[in-house]
This record gives structure tokens, sequence and C-alpha cells, in this order.
């Protein structure tokens, strides 16, 4: 029975191991995904400046 009673709580140290190293796993992932995010977000605001800027240049060449 006490050999049973260590195979149980063998298994449940293996599993408490396994969820925190999903959870640091889960955590480097959303950073990623948060990062990529951003950088998305930050290059199509860049594009939008860089055709609007490159509008301008254009209505300047026309009307200039």
């Amino acid at each position: 029975m006490e050999n049973n009673n260590e195979s149980i709580a063998l298994l449940e140290k293996r599993l408490d191991d396994l969820i925190k190293r999903f959870e640091e796993q889960r955590g480097i992932i959303n950073s990623y995904v948060e990062k990529e995010r951003d950088w998305k977000k930050t290059k199509l605001l860049q594009n939008k400046e860089i055709k609007n800027l490159n509008e301008e240049i254009q209505k300047a060449k026309l009307g200039g």
C-alpha cells in the first residue's frame, strides 16, 4: 500500500511540474503575441503615415 501511495505522490509531483512549466510557457507565448501585435499596429500606423506623406508630396508637385 505504501508503494502505491509513493507512486501517487510521484505522479502528483510530476503533474504539478508539468502544470508549472505549462504556465511559464503560456506566459512567454502571451508576451510574444502582445509584442507582435504592438509591432504590427505600429507598422500599420507608420505605413499609413508614409502613404499620407506621399500623397502630400504628389499634391505639392502638381500644385507647385
